[in-house]
């Protein structure tokens, strides 16, 4: 088919080559995107899908030139895919349209009649036998126009620092590789979704928050569930995040978290807390009893770890820690035991502001979620609004289960506020826990739980 716009941009330079060996590129604006297929026929579709999708993105027809075994050329293609080939006969017509006859526009006059009214005239007109009129002032008899009055406003009503906001171009995808090229484009929904988990996740709140992990099963995901919420929020907030062990003797949040130069426990702090509390006290003396995370900036409060100690933390051993943590930070994620009538679980849940529920795919995980919910919506007011603001994380437990995922999440959706679900990560099943480590579509889920976490806040 042949085409006949010849007004089609030459912007981005464009050229798709495919080659006989199997090989060929796209190249937009000097930058090469290198394809492969098993033959030519599949080389010139991945390259005209490459092409369509940036008409696409620009909403326009795009000019592609060509070059193969059989020869070069030249084609227009558009948004949906349909293509224009262009032949001499309409290069030779656009050449011809892109040389117009240069005219200058004739000049205007504007006359103002008796009555004060502007009348426009141009000197292009057919030229009158009639001899020009002399050129005259304005009648004295015309009224000078009212004086204009002004409305003054306050100046505290004035500012010339209110503007719209202005939209950030596109960093990810196609669009994105376009924004580096010099085309500024806008992000998609997807861009824009993230980058208001993003913003959701930074905010400081005015005073500390602390959020509990509970489950009273094992093994349903709660020590990496606090991991992984206190990595975003630090990654993102800028630190101030405390992942605290509140198990009633011996926790796993120290085995999966990295370890600092000591090997103090809350045990420490509460000996401690006195000296901590004092006005006199500074931050850096926390660096004694916690174990800071470098990569992913929150630090750890371990439980006891010391095999022959019997101590169980008690309900004024919990006030007093989390006294001393509303002191030196702005976020607190509580990990916890698997015993809802404890001492210091009970503890915990009177001093926190938003309830996190993590399970696996596996039932019985997710059947002792949804019991410690009715647990806390039967206990007192302050629980019962815990359990009905809920956030609820599912952790696929092997790759296969996203059905079950799906399944699990429509269960628990009437119940609580949020649920989100996590896909399965290799990264999160033993060792330490690295956000950097887990694959990107894990750390999006977590940024979006996270975020979800936030807007209880």
């Amino acid at each position: 088919m042949t085409t006949s716009q010849t007004e089609v941009s030459t912007f981005p330079h464009i050229r798709a080559i495919v080659r006989a060996n199997g090989t060929g590129e796209v190249v937009i604006a000097g930058n090469s995107r290198p394809i492969d297929a098993s033959d030519e026929t599949a080389l010139r579709r991945e390259a005209l899908t490459i092409v369509t999708d940036l008409a696409g993105v620009l909403s326009r027809p795009v000019r592609v030139y060509t070059e193969g075994p059989e020869g070069d050329g030249e084609l227009v293609v558009h948004p949906d895919g349909n293509i224009d080939e262009v032949t001499a006969e309409t290069k030779g017509r656009r050449r011809r349209a892109e040389k117009p006859v240069s005219t200058p526009s004739p000049p205007t006059i504007v006359h103002i009649d008796e009555e004060g009214t502007e009348d426009k005239e141009s000197f292009a007109q057919e030229p009158s036998s009639a001899p020009e009129p002399p050129i005259t002032s304005v009648p004295s008899s015309v009224p000078a126009p009212a004086p204009e009055v002004l409305s003054r406003r306050s100046l505290k009503e004035t500012s010339f620092l209110i503007s719209d906001p202005v939209v950030q171009p596109a960093t990810q995808g196609f669009r994105g590789f376009l924004t580096r090229l010099g085309i500024r484009m806008t992000p998609s929904e997807t861009e824009l979704a993230e980058r208001a988990d993003i913003h959701a996740v930074s905010q400081h709140w005015p005073g500390p928050r602390t959020i509990a992990v509970v489950n009273r099963k094992g093994g349903a995901n709660k020590t990496p569930t606090v991991a992984a919420l206190a990595a975003v929020f630090a990654r993102y907030g800028g630190g101030g995040v405390l992942a605290w062990d509140n198990n009633e003797n011996q926790g796993t949040l120290g085995w999966r978290t990295e370890q600092g130069p000591h090997s103090s426990s809350v045990l420490d702090l509460l000996r401690d807390k006195e000296q901590l509390l004092s006005p006199l006290a500074h931050n850096a003396l926390l660096a004694h009893y916690v174990h800071h995370q470098t990569e992913d900036k929150y630090d750890v409060l371990r439980s006891d770890e010391n095999d022959e100690g019997d101590h169980e933390i008690s309900a004024d051993e919990v006030d007093s820690v989390h006294s001393v943590a509303a002191k030196y930070y702005r976020m607190i994620v509580m990990d916890s035991g698997n015993t809802a009538r404890a001492a210091n679980w009970r503890a915990m849940i009177t001093h926190t502001n938003q309830l996190v529920i993590p399970t696996t795919t596996m039932e019985d995980r997710a059947e002792a979620a949804k019991l410690t919910l009715q647990t806390l919506a039967a206990r007192d007011e302050h629980s019962a609004k815990l359990a009905e603001n809920a956030v609820v994380i599912i952790s696929q437990w092997k790759p296969e289960d996203t059905d079950e995922a799906r399944r699990i999440a429509a269960g628990f959706e009437p119940l609580v506020r949020r649920v989100v679900t996590v896909p399965y990560d290799q990264a999160l099943k033993a060792g330490r826990i690295r956000h950097a480590a887990l694959k990107p579509a894990t750390q999006r889920a977590w940024l979006a739980a996270a975020a979800a976490v936030a807007q209880g806040l």
